[in-house]
């Protein structure tokens, strides 16, 4: 009787297992000022060979804007071409960080993408452009990854 008892019970552990795996495909994520931060949603435009990534959360939008789609480094801080902009939008008050020619600086890498995503690092340090609200004078981003972001068509 104590080998049934115990073969049910191994049976009912094995049946209630469950493979619940969480890829993160695709995803824009890195450390906002030293907190691990990921977008619930992320997509990338190409318009005029512009590329501009897009990662948001329900109150953050994330823009990485590069001069062009080809694989390299652009760096940020030096032209409006090459850029970084983080927004905080929540109960009627928008903080913007962004740079720009002179203001902030870091990098994004662009690597060799699957067709129609775009993969690729980010870092940086955007200044407020706004009377800033919440008290950050600059936004950090490190470690910045996005991986296989889909290429929408353009509006």
């Amino acid at each position: 009787m104590k080998k049934i008892l115990s073969l049910l019970m191994l049976v009912a552990v094995f049946i209630s297992c469950e493979d619940d795996a969480t890829f993160n495909n695709p995803s824009v994520q890195g450390k906002k000022d030293n907190v691990r931060w990921r977008a619930s949603s992320s997509y990338a435009t190409i318009t005029g060979g512009v590329l501009t990534v897009y990662g948001n959360t329900p109150f953050e939008t994330l823009t990485l804007t590069t001069a062009s789609i080809a694989p390299g480094t652009y760096t940020l801080g030096v032209n409006s071409a090459n850029k970084a902009t983080y927004t905080y939008e929540a109960d009627g008050v928008t903080s913007v960080y962004a740079t720009g020619t002179g203001v902030g600086d870091g990098q994004i890498k662009i690597e060799q993408s699957p067709e129609g995503t775009v993969t690729g690092t980010f870092y940086f340090n955007a200044p407020s452009t706004t009377a800033d609200p919440i008290g950050a004078p600059v936004v950090n981003y490190q470690e910045g990854h996005f991986y296989r972001v889909p290429i929408q068509t353009a509006p």
